[in-house]
């Protein structure tokens, strides 16, 4: 028993040192995790707010919101805005829609049309102005005075014409625009369309029907656990 002693003794401090050193390891890589999990915290809490109210569609409570950043002018843009309705279509009342407005200075006209949606909508008529704007961005954007048309486009709406203009230059709608302009420079926005399936970017590629589908179940499942 003797002989043997010095051989256990050896294997019974390797235990030991095995054991402490997986306990460092777990430590560590609990460490980590939380580390990580407060930076994306972190990240989502410096966000600006944008306009209050934002301009929303669906449930309040809706699991998943995709949120758009979005500029009248962009054909990418105009593309996107029926998938979205192809969107709220198929997943109800399971999703919730904020459309943001983010007009481009690359587009000249952007920042007018944006003013004309808000405009609008101080008269409860956003988003029949915002479908106009993209099912005829192809007139506005090329007609001599797009105001014009966008005036002529609120009197078939039923609003307050004068009020509308007046709307149109008033700070109201452009603190909402300067508002939503700063929720997107603090997320990272940099082009149109930009989207976000519970604050988690979708890649440009994946700007599609299949690819929103894919962002949007992900987002469901991971809220199903």
């Amino acid at each position: 028993m003797k002989r043997f002693l010095p051989f256990l003794i050896i294997g019974c401090v390797f235990v030991l040192a095995v054991g402490v050193g997986w306990l460092r390891y777990l430590s560590k890589s609990s460490a980590s995790v939380r580390t990580v999990s407060t930076s994306v915290a972190a990240a989502t809490s410096s966000s600006k707010p944008g306009a209050t109210p934002p301009h929303t569609g669906g449930r309040e409570d809706a699991p998943v919101t995709l949120e758009e950043f979005g500029d009248y002018q962009c054909p990418p843009c105009a593309r996107m805005a029926p998938i979205i309705k192809q969107m709220e279509k198929i997943y109800g009342d399971r999703l919730r829609f904020v459309f943001r407005q983010f007009p481009l200075a690359a587009h000249p006209r952007a920042a007018d049309a944006a003013r004309a949606a808000e405009a609008a909508g101080l008269q409860n008529h956003f988003w029949e102005m915002h479908d106009l704007l993209y099912d005829n961005q192809w007139i506005w954007s090329r007609v001599p005075d797009a105001r014009i048309f966008f005036a002529e486009r609120a009197e078939s709406l039923g609003l307050d014409v004068e009020r509308f203009k007046h709307d149109m230059d008033g700070d109201p709608v452009k603190n909402r625009l300067n508002a939503d302009r700063d929720r997107a420079t603090s997320l990272g926005s940099d082009r149109t369309p930009v989207v976000f399936v519970n604050m988690r970017r979708v890649t440009e590629s994946s700007l599609n029907e299949t690819g929103l589908r894919a962002a949007i179940d992900a987002a469901l499942k991971e809220k199903s656990k």
